[in-house]
């Protein structure tokens, strides 16, 4: 009776696993396919969170959750952290640089598609205890004992081509300075003898009556300073141009200006006419 209900797959399952397989596989064509390394890197991430919950579904749930937090989220994560570092891009050059590597790569797919098949073969051909029995004592105990027994060599290799990718992705990353880096002081000499605008800019609004970004600060006499405004907005003609109506209320303000120092100097000292 458990070897035929284990043997038996429910009507849920089978959906789950058709679809979920499909997209899987998509995923690692992808991965292989794509031009671009973000995109492979994010496809190859999708095929991840697919065997987690090919694992959840089937009661590995520490294995679910390590490809999950481990594997989608921190090792996917270095691959796109060094992909944005290197910088590879699509304009990269496609010429291979060692001869027969691509024969070589077909060589190793096809050997770990052997391994595969016949370590499926093996698990399907020979008896097998089943998820009860193997999480008797608990998933993680089970799993550990598998680990840390009858596979730590293959265990500790995992360890360390995991370490010799970190430590390949920060020899990849550096950079070896070909000039001398250079000083506050030389860079403030470098920008004195190009002339231009040594002071910071005016920030945008300024002797304004608002502090819009697109309209420009207002010098003292009243004509607009277009550098207060980003250059992105002053190339999409965004700037909004307020300066002959900052003239006419400055002209305006001086007439007041004028007619009350003129009155002031009627009425006398005590508000009293001369």
């Amino acid at each position: 009776m458990s070897l035929a209900a284990a043997s038996t797959t429910s009507t849920g399952e089978a959906v789950q696993f058709w679809i979920l397989a499909v997209v899987a596989v998509g995923g690692a064509l992808a991965t292989v396919l794509m031009r671009r390394a973000v995109h492979s890197a994010l496809s190859l991430a999708g095929t991840m969170i697919v065997l987690a919950v090919f694992y959840l579904a089937n009661g590995a749930y520490f294995l679910g959750v390590v490809q999950i937090v481990v594997y989608t989220g921190a090792i996917m994560m270095l691959f796109l952290f060094v992909v944005m570092l290197v910088g590879v891009t699509a304009a990269d050059s496609l010429k291979e640089t060692i001869r027969g590597q691509r024969w070589l790569a077909a060589v190793c797919g096809l050997g770990f598609g052997i391994l595969l098949v016949a370590g499926i073969a093996n698990a399907s051909l020979r008896h097998f205890d089943g998820l009860g029995q193997a999480n008797a004592g608990g998933n993680v105990e089970g799993l550990a004992a598998l680990v840390f027994t009858r596979y730590v060599y293959a265990f500790e290799i995992t360890g360390a081509l995991l370490i010799t990718a970190a430590v390949g992705a920060m020899v990849l990353t550096h950079r070896e300075r070909t000039v001398k880096a250079a000083t506050q002081r030389q860079l403030s000499e470098e920008r004195t003898r190009k002339g231009g605008l040594l002071a910071p800019l005016p920030a945008a609004g300024t002797y304004a009556r608002h502090n819009a970004n697109d309209i420009p600060a207002l010098l003292p006499d009243g004509t607009p300073a277009e550098l207060s405004v980003s250059a992105v907005l002053r190339a999409r003609g965004q700037m909004r141009d307020v300066s002959q109506e900052a003239l006419a209320d400055l002209a305006a303000l001086e007439q007041r200006s004028a007619a009350w120092l003129e009155r002031d100097r009627d009425e006398g000292p005590k508000g009293v006419a001369q």
